[in-house]
């Protein structure tokens, strides 16, 4: 016979399940049509990379928002996190379009400062609400992902240029603009199925079996 405090913990696991399991779905969409849109294009120019961040990030943060306003009430530090979070990810939207003429320097800085920013706030929010919250793997994974990203940016020498040919039998120039705006790329596609495993993960993971009377037999 399972426990009333056991049963409740469950019970409420799958409340904050339920409201939240839309959320990652949510997240996942901007980062696919933008990592889909890096990956088909041919202009992986630092002004482009800045236009489909700042896309990107517009959706995010208002997802982000929308988390923080009405789907973590249960929770008020990790609402708060994360209102932190959309607050810092729609000021990068912002940063991308107006710096958009400014070049590779301008894209390095606007993605560097939000990565490093919202993967900090992700990742302590997931290590803090280890024990006590569904989601503190994904947040923990995210942020993560998400600072590795602005290492990845860190180590790419802005000044990188390597001329194709030879055995790749592909003539032009691999550039840091080419080499980052593909890093950003690759992030999100990996971010975006991380989203969706998680979301319908949680989704899944709402239905709870009913608690039998005490006393009752059990199969």
């Amino acid at each position: 016979m399972p426990e009333r405090g056991l049963v409740s913990d469950s019970v409420d696991d799958a409340g904050q399940r339920a409201r939240y399991w839309p959320i990652p779905v949510l997240r996942a969409v901007p980062a696919a049509v933008v990592a889909l849109v890096i990956t088909f294009s041919s202009n992986h120019a630092a002004g482009y990379g800045l236009l489909l961040f700042g896309g990107y990030a517009v959706v995010e943060g208002l997802v982000l928002v929308l988390a923080g306003a009405s789907r973590l009430t249960v929770d008020p530090r990790s609402r708060r996190t994360t209102l932190v979070q959309a607050v810092v990810t729609l000021l990068a939207a912002v940063a991308a379009f107006a710096g958009n003429g400014l070049g590779l320097p301008a894209f390095i800085a606007v993605v560097v400062a939000w990565a490093v920013l919202t993967g900090a706030l992700e990742l302590t929010q997931g290590l803090r609400a280890r024990g006590r919250s569904p989601f503190a793997r994904d947040w923990t994974t995210i942020g993560g992902l998400t600072v590795l990203l602005a290492l990845a940016f860190l180590v790419t020498p802005p000044d990188y240029s390597q001329q194709l040919g030879g055995v790749e039998q592909v003539t032009g120039t691999l550039d840091a603009s080419i080499v980052l705006v593909g890093l950003l790329g690759a992030y999100l596609a990996i971010a975006a199925v991380f989203h969706v495993i998680a979301g319908l993960s949680h989704k899944w993971g709402t239905a709870t079996p009913a608690a039998a009377p005490d006393g009752a037999p059990h199969a």
